[in-house]
């Protein structure tokens, strides 16, 4: 009888950990989908208000929007825009898939969360490694990096989470 009992108990120890690996892993996941939206908006407002320009980049070879032809610095400016929308509906599809989903073990949830992630992170940062205009890699990409690391960590703990007996 004790050892059936040390048995359900370690089981019980097992799964209160597993609970606590998987809130805070969706914790985590929904926090860098919070970042995801944090960027996009200061990406949105850098836009109309800042730089004309992203995120640490402060003119192109020298020039700011104003010194451009109005046609490019309007196409550049609706770039920003579009971009901008789409870093932060990414985010807000993260935040919810992770807070929502995830929590409740739902491995669709976290697959979507992860591949929503993942594909726009693939496309969109290469482009950064091949130079083509100089920028503030700490400033333009640092907050980026540092929500996927927190994004990254945050999936494995809640994977780990999601096992059950």
């Amino acid at each position: 009888m004790e050892v059936t009992e040390q048995a359900v108990a370690g089981e019980r120890e097992e799964q209160v950990e597993l609970n606590g690996k998987l809130r805070s892993g969706s914790l985590l996941m929904a926090l860098a989908g919070v970042g995801f939206i944090g960027y996009g908006i200061v990406f949105l407002v850098l836009n109309f208000v800042g730089s004309g320009f992203e995120l640490g980049v402060a003119h192109l070879d020298g020039m700011t929007p104003a010194d451009l032809n109005p046609t490019v610095a309007f196409y550049i400016s609706h770039l920003h825009v579009a971009t901008a929308a789409f870093i932060i509906s990414t985010g807000i599809a993260v935040t919810a898939l992770s807070w929502y989903g995830v929590r409740q073990r739902l491995r669709w949830a976290w697959a979507t969360a992860v591949v929503a992630a993942v594909v726009g992170l693939a496309l969109a940062l290469p482009m950064h490694w091949v130079g083509g205009f100089s920028h503030d890699w700490v400033t333009h990409l640092g907050p980026i990096y540092l929500a996927v690391v927190v994004f990254v960590v945050g999936v494995a703990l809640a994977y780990q989470g999601m096992r059950t007996e």
